[in-house]
């Protein structure tokens, strides 16, 4: 029996636009002629899967169906949630669906994660098929790249078939915990889980009976329309409203980790959207965007949709003006260097790998007083992305009108 894949479609990427009241969810970003949602997609185009179901809600239905189709996946289910009740409700009512048999695999991609070698990641998820059971969870963890209080883990010990077992979960600790976890061998917790249809239902049935039996009620009541189940309003809001993380992989006994050493980010913040492009800058370089200024240069790698990432190299002894933008806000990770930074009343010095984010309409400077060049990747992101957004106050070069 093939594995069926489920994608949990559903979030709104507000990590990532904290100022802004309307904004476009991650996974539909274009980061550079391809969207996170499209890489997952992809990722499910092999012959171990079976064909894709996809948990969501109306308001993004449109756009399913088009990735779907530029992916040129013609065989599909969509579940609708009609209100948001976070993970256990979405992970639940996906796998109730009558066209899942019970005892088929489920493999849970949440659609705005990026994988970058997805192959060593479909690998494991063929060689632990055999050990799926009808009480079992696996769950997918990552090795650190570095301590982050952005994302959970989890720590394991091997038993029987050289399974790892998890022993704890630790909901994203502060940075000197994060140190310690990962001595000790701990994973980052990607939000995938591995199992068999007859497993969730045990367990819900086990520790969350009011989200199954609202959910079941919600499916079985649900509305079919092109490949669509449209889920029982009235039942499935009487769920209670609960990450599976609590509700069930917490409580179960039985949770396994398949672990890997490959690279991995939910793209959940603008430090690891500039990692990204800091990484593969020679893919985006092109030497018609590179733009030199008095204190140094800079080069656009990519513009998408309100958003624009370039890097900057200030030189030594070089300052850009104290200024401001009335249009558009700024995310600075420093890769070289060690600049000054200005924000408002605020002044105080950076090093690599440290990041700030430049509201709109705050004053601020960058200054390099040492003999090396500052580098720093910048994502901006607002209406106006142009250097006619620039209001200076000062500038020893004499740009102030």
């Amino acid at each position: 029996m093939k594995i069926r894949p489920i994608i949990l479609c559903g979030g709104a990427g507000t990590r990532l636009w904290p100022d802004q009241k309307k904004n476009l969810p991650k996974q539909f970003v274009d980061f550079g002629g391809w969207t996170l949602i499209q890489k997952t997609l992809e990722r499910i185009k092999t012959p171990i899967f079976d064909f894709p179901v996809i948990s969501t809600n109306l308001k993004y239905l449109k756009k399913i169906r088009y990735f779907l189709k530029k992916n040129k996946i013609n065989k599909y289910k969509i579940v609708l949630e009609p209100k948001k009740k976070n993970t256990a409700p979405a992970v639940l009512s996906s796998a109730l669906i009558k066209d899942i048999p019970l005892n088929q695999p489920l493999v849970y991609f949440v659609a705005d994660n990026l994988i970058e070698k997805p192959q060593a990641l479909n690998r494991s998820i063929v060689k632990n098929k055999a050990n799926l059971n009808n009480q079992n969870i696996f769950i997918f963890g990552f090795k650190p790249k570095n301590p982050t209080s952005e994302y959970g883990y989890f720590l394991t010990k091997k038993i029987k078939k050289n399974i790892n077992k998890v022993t704890k979960f630790i909901e994203k600790p502060n940075i000197n915990k994060a140190k310690q976890i990962i001595k000790k061998n701990g994973y980052w917790n990607a939000g995938m889980f591995y199992l068999r249809k007859d497993s969730i239902i045990n367990n819900f049935k086990k520790y969350q009976p009011n989200i199954y039996r609202n959910c079941n009620k919600a499916v079985t009541k649900a509305k079919y329309k092109s490949n669509v189940y449209y889920l029982n309003k009235q039942a499935f809001n009487k769920s209670i409203a609960k990450s599976f993380d609590y509700a069930v992989l917490e409580k179960a006994k039985e949770i396994n980790a398949i672990k890997l050493d490959i690279l991995w980010s939910d793209f959940g913040n603008w430090r690891e959207i500039s990692k990204f492009y800091k990484r593969n800058k020679t893919k985006y370089f092109k030497k018609k965007n590179v733009f030199h200024r008095p204190w140094g240069s800079y080069v656009n790698l990519f513009k998408g949709k309100n958003f624009l990432v370039k890097e900057l190299t200030i030189n030594p002894k070089s300052s850009i003006s104290l200024q401001k933008h009335n249009h558009r806000s700024e995310h600075w990770m420093i890769t070289h260097g060690k600049p000054k930074i200005t924000l408002n009343k605020k002044y105080f010095t950076m090093k690599p790998d440290e990041t700030i984010f430049i509201p709109l309409g705050s004053v601020h400077r960058i200054e390099n007083p040492y003999k090396k060049p500052v580098k720093i990747i910048e994502a901006q992101v607002g209406s106006i992305l142009k250097e006619t957004d620039i209001v200076r106050f000062q500038d020893v070069y004499g740009r102030v009108k």
